[in-house]
């Protein structure tokens, strides 16, 4: 896979939100609050964190169960092991491509566009409840009334927070419902542009609109809702877990936010791990609700780190039991879907 300036780009922010994290830092005093961490709660917290990634495979099949019905478990929890590795150290989020690769090469039977297909509502199902969660913390009664941004109060973008998921679903479902009306707008606009970019995005379109079919039936959805729901709500577990072992007192709305702050940060572009996205939204939304950034540091740090760990090596050796490299999973990216 080619770094290039995505790359190059994802490093410049990583090093510049490392930089904002880092200032002003007493790191005396975030040192005594790594050293005086209750260690036991950290460990349960890793592996409480850890425990997503089983969660997040068992939804993928409740995702892909209207194309390939009960699709066995191990394949799927391999393939999200080795993504998740991926994207801890390969830059430009080719976990991605890399958790759809790897279950094709075990399930030949689920096509690589499908797969990718499927991933689309993993993320937007990931991003509704998350954005769901986040506007619930701020008009909780614990979040800092006179918390701002651009002089603005904070809560008044709880709204925007409820909208913008619900926006992404329309779009999802105006694809599965409608599929012909939107690919022939696409055909339009496209064909100003190249006519090898209308016929590949064409078909990548009519294979997504194929994978999407779980939005098609109420009982589908709920259950890759309830599922992803259970996802979103064990990370702030892990997280609180993570607070009290380093003496950080918080409410439960708290880390729901501190959770939304910190996926909409490594959503940028950034260095592998997430590093830097990661502890500057910390930091940030630790803060508002009066944490020192000495302390909101010493968690964000120490938290990555040990929850980086496990699920890096899981996903490492699955990799290599596969047989998997790097070069094969950047062409089948470039490959057409």
């Amino acid at each position: 896979m080619k770094f290039g300036w995505r790359g190059a780009l994802g490093v410049v922010i990583s090093v510049a939100a490392l930089y904002y994290a880092f200032h002003g830092v007493k790191w005396g005093d975030a040192m005594d609050h790594a050293r005086n961490a209750n260690y036991w709660l950290l460990v349960l917290g890793a592996a409480t964190a850890t425990a997503m990634f089983p969660l997040r495979a068992r939804r993928w099949r409740t995702i892909l169960d209207p194309v390939a019905p009960r699709l066995p478990f191990g394949p799927l929890w391999r393939s999200t092991a080795i993504g998740m590795m991926v994207n801890n150290v390969v830059p430009l989020r080719a976990g991605e491509l890399a958790r759809a690769y790897a279950l094709t090469r075990e399930l030949p039977q689920i096509t690589f566009s499908t797969a990718l297909a499927s991933l689309v509502v993993d993320r937007v199902f990931d991003a509704v409840v998350v954005l769901l969660l986040l506007a619930i913390a701020m008009i909780a009664p614990g979040f800092p009334s006179g918390a701002m941004i651009h002089g603005r109060p904070i809560s008044q973008l709880a709204t925007g927070f409820a909208i913008l998921p619900l926006a992404l679903l329309v779009v999802l479902y105006g694809l599965v419902f409608f599929p012909g009306t939107l690919i022939r707008l696409f055909e339009l606009l496209a064909r100003r542009v190249s006519p090898t970019i209308e016929a590949r995005g064409r078909d990548m379109l009519q294979r997504f609109a194929e994978g999407l079919s779980v939005l098609r039936t109420p009982g589908h959805f709920i259950a890759v809702f309830g599922w992803t729901l259970l996802h979103w709500l064990l990370q702030p577990l892990a997280f609180w877990l993570g607070f009290k072992a380093l003496g950080i007192n918080v409410s439960w709305s708290a880390t729901l936010f501190v959770q939304g702050i910190i996926v909409i940060g490594v959503s940028l572009p950034s260095a592998p791990g997430f590093f830097g996205p990661f502890e500057t939204a910390a930091v940030f939304s630790l803060g508002l609700y009066g944490i020192s950034s000495s302390a909101a540091i010493a968690w964000a740090l120490v938290f990555h780190v040990v929850t980086f760990i496990p699920i890096t090596l899981i996903g490492a050796y699955y990799f290599a039991k596969l047989g998997l490299t790097m070069g094969e999973i950047g062409t089948a990216g470039r490959d057409p879907p």
